[in-house]
């Protein structure tokens, strides 16, 4: 988990030495490893041409461009784009191929309602999943089946799996924070409550597929115990681009762990 110091790079330091460097005293950088600065982590490995695929809710879509001929919107403005962005930028030589198709308020029954079209027929080589928090109760009281939601979410990923043996699978645990609307004791409780159950199930799916776990509740709270709350999420579910780095950052932390550990 990247903590607030490894994140917030910026310092009078690191101005200066920017200022001073020059092409003839820059170092080459160290193999393996991005060359841009206040970016020092590990590239993943993927195969040459990879597809990577991004499903969940509004978090994941952020106004991703239905059109997909439009390139200037074409992954939308969320975690997808910092992703592919930095890949492409440090890996150009992999050709990555990226595509987002989080859909704002879908929870993982819709996920699975469209499970055909929008994930096995796109035939993807990576598979990253955000969902739940969608799924979380309204009203006054809980009304969330833990197990229906299981059934369906393991659905998906069974079904990814069973397409598509060598399937690489990212599972995010679903996360909010106490502010605004969930600042309510009872409220909050239950939000909260939900939020882990789901994270539960998150991580038991992980271990059975063997998919790479993002604790991405758990890295949110510690971001906010070391800034704020609302430096980071602006209405207690909805990350501010800070947010959307953040998530970004240990994505590419947690899969180039995985893909570059020792056989």
């Amino acid at each position: 988990m990247i903590n607030r110091r490894s994140f917030i790079n910026c310092s009078a330091t690191c101005a200066t030495s920017l200022v001073a460097a020059s092409s003839a005293n820059a170092k080459e950088p160290e193999p393996g490893v991005s060359s841009v600065n206040g970016y020092d982590y590990r590239r993943p490995k993927f195969k040459s041409g990879s597809r990577l695929l991004f499903q969940g809710d509004s978090i994941t879509d952020m106004k991703w461009g239905r059109n997909q001929k439009d390139r200037n919107h074409y992954l939308g403005h969320s975690y997808v784009y910092l992703i592919a962005a930095r890949l492409g930028v440090d890996m150009p030589e992999s050709g990555l191929d990226f595509y987002n198709r989080g859909m704002s308020g879908h929870k993982v029954s819709d996920l699975k309602t469209r499970w055909q079209k929008d994930a096995i027929d796109m035939k993807p080589d990576w598979l990253s999943i955000l969902v739940g928090v969608n799924d979380v109760s309204r009203g006054e009281r809980s009304t969330l089946d833990f197990q229906k939601w299981e059934e369906d979410y393991r659905f998906i990923v069974d079904r990814s799996r069973k397409v598509n043996p060598n399937l690489c699978i990212v599972l995010m645990d679903p996360f909010v924070v106490r502010m605004t609307r969930l600042s309510a004791d009872d409220i909050w409780k239950r939000w909260r409550g939900e939020i882990d159950k789901l994270g539960e199930i998150v991580s038991r799916l992980a271990r059975e597929f063997k998919a790479v776990h993002i604790e991405t509740q758990k890295i949110f709270d510690q971001a906010a115990e070391e800034v704020s709350c609302e430096h980071w999420i602006w209405d207690g579910v909805h990350p501010l681009p800070q947010g959307h780095e953040l998530i970004a950052r240990n994505w590419l932390q947690a899969v180039s762990e995985a893909t570059n550990k020792e056989v």
